[in-house]
């Protein structure tokens, strides 16, 4: 139950109850291992930030010098990381950024919402991770302040043009076309490769004989009753719901001019002979540039965030005093 709202707190609450004692295990003594600006980082930060994700890498049964090099490449990308997160905390205190109780529960809400959630749930949840509510709403109040300081710094100098929307469109047709999806049923009769010739050309005269009598439009349901028990035995079957791209090149081929209530003739294939019958076709439209706009907006100012912000904070460390002393 608590699976979404583990990985949720990971991302949003990167300080855990434990500290981790370096690569070799041994007693931490706590010391600054960077310096950003007016502020430090503690090892006992950095290691308390690195902890779910050192108990995670321990319990892969990697080798102690593979298990090694990775601790040491999770501890280096944490430390990029919260020195980041300095940079932007700075940042929302120059703007004199302030986030309410109020955006707080809201938030807590909406992570409520989004994850089936009672306030008890939450609460148990949290107790899982071994994060009190106190130290959870501290980080969510941290998030939204970033978010606010991002909308600032980054998002307002964010402008796309219909010219960027129309090229999204032309190099990414294949999104914005329209969706088939055939509902496939099948008869099937199972022909070995040992089989002798004799044997392969009789069945294909049975198949051929139900094709016969689906193409003069007696219904599927009824044939392959006929031929279901006996000497016949052939195997009806409700394939279910395919896109034509989750098909075998020869059904795709065998189906692509079929309507609804037709079937394909006998196909020699890997299982044996079969005949595919389409018990229905669901067509999804596609969307032309003006329908799809505000969706390749959303897209486009998301791949744009992205980068500026990355832009964004490489300017800030460029013009910040930042020491690493580890």
């Amino acid at each position: 139950m608590y699976k979404k709202i583990i990985l949720f707190s990971i991302l949003i609450f990167l300080s855990g109850v434990h500290v981790y004692g370096g690569l070799c295990g041994a007693e931490v003594v706590d010391r600054v291992v960077a310096v950003v600006n007016e502020d430090i980082v503690s090892l006992s930060e950095l290691t308390r930030a690195v902890q779910p994700y050192a108990d995670k890498i321990k319990s892969l049964g990697y080798s102690l010098e593979k298990e090694r090099e990775i601790l040491f490449k999770v501890h280096e990308d944490m430390l990029d990381q919260i020195i980041n997160q300095k940079l932007t905390d700075q940042e929302s205190k120059k703007y004199k950024l302030s986030v309410s109780e109020k955006e707080i529960d809201n938030a807590l809400e909406r992570v409520k919402e989004a994850n089936h959630y009672t306030d008890e749930d939450l609460r148990s949840a949290l107790v899982k991770d071994n994060i009190s509510m106190e130290e959870y709403r501290d980080k969510v109040k941290e998030n939204i302040l970033r978010a606010k300081l991002l909308n600032i710094a980054v998002k307002s100098k964010i402008v796309i043009t219909r010219d960027d929307i129309k090229s999204y469109y032309e190099n990414h047709k294949n999104m914005y076309q329209g969706e088939k999806r055939y509902h496939l049923q099948n008869m099937v009769k199972k022909a070995d490769y040992s089989l002798g010739a004799d044997d392969k050309k009789a069945i294909l005269l049975i198949m051929e004989e139900i094709y016969t009598r689906l193409k003069n439009g007696q219904p599927f349901d009824k044939v392959s009753m006929d031929y279901s028990g006996g000497s016949y035995d052939i195997k009806s079957l409700d394939l279910g719901m395919f896109k034509p791209d989750q098909l075998s090149q020869q059904v795709r081929d065998a189906i692509k001019d079929l309507k609804s209530g037709e079937c394909t003739k006998v196909l020699e294939t890997e299982i044996g002979y079969q005949i595919i019958y389409i018990q229905g076709i669901e067509e999804k439209p596609g969307k032309s540039p003006d329908e799809a706009a505000s969706e390749i907006e959303d897209i486009l100012f998301r791949e744009i965030v992205d980068k500026k912000f990355l832009s964004w904070i490489d300017a800030l460390k460029q013009k910040s005093h930042i020491k690493i002393t580890k």
